[in-house]
């Protein structure tokens, strides 16, 4: 009899034992749970605000900023070329740039050129990918709609045969027909006015250009 009551007590202790370290299994489990739930909501929130953070960085990508471009000025020479005295900056940027001259002729400017090799462009090109053809030493013909259409496809052509350079409409600017290269820029009257090709053969990869021999191709096409 003394000894079922011993067995009973021994057996009755076990379980409370065991259910002593069941409960505590779960106090345990419930606590990694809670700890992992807090990791996760953590994680999400810091996530949360690095994405909108980011995103307010890509906002203030879009907007336009000045370059040190507007530090200078043109000054003409006897031969009618205009050239930027003052140092032009070579950041690489994504943002918009608000430039000192239209067409620009230098300043910051998107990491992807415009292709330049002879590429003729019939909707405008933004100016931050081509003034990166100008830093390659590309001259860069500009038009707006009071150019003749004859003159147009005159420039056209000759633009076509000649490696690094490019040509696009741009409404904005002041005169029908203007040349540009990394620091200079001057109008001509037309397709036949001889200082198209003087500015071809001093300008087109010449002395001017920050970056001589890279490259005019493998950029953006359009």
């Amino acid at each position: 009899m003394g000894s079922a009551k011993k067995a009973s007590t021994s057996r009755k202790a076990r379980i409370e034992e065991m259910r002593r370290a069941e409960q505590a299994r779960e106090r345990r489990n419930r606590i990694l749970t809670i700890a992992a739930s807090l990791v996760i909501v953590t994680g999400l929130v810091v996530g949360g605000v690095v994405l909108v953070r980011s995103q307010d960085d890509g906002a203030s990508d879009t907007a336009a900023a000045s370059d040190s471009s507007g530090k200078g000025k043109f000054v003409t020479g006897k031969d009618g070329v205009k050239t930027w005295e003052g140092k032009l900056a070579r950041n690489h940027v994504t943002k918009a740039v608000k430039y000192a001259s239209e067409p620009p002729v230098g300043g910051d400017h998107n990491p992807v050129w415009m292709n330049c090799n002879g590429d003729v462009y019939t909707e405008p090109v933004k100016n931050t990918n081509a003034v990166h053809s100008l830093e390659h030493g590309a001259v860069w013909v500009t038009y707006n709609a009071a150019a003749k259409k004859s003159d147009v496809d005159a420039l056209a052509a000759k633009v076509k045969k000649t490696p690094y350079t490019l040509m696009s409409p741009m409404d904005d600017q002041k005169d029908p027909i203007m040349l540009s290269a990394w620091g200079h820029q001057r109008t001509v009257t037309g397709a036949s006015d001889p200082n198209v090709d003087k500015f071809f053969e001093k300008f087109v990869q010449g002395e001017q250009t920050p970056e001589p021999g890279a490259a005019c191709t493998n950029g953006l096409s359009k």
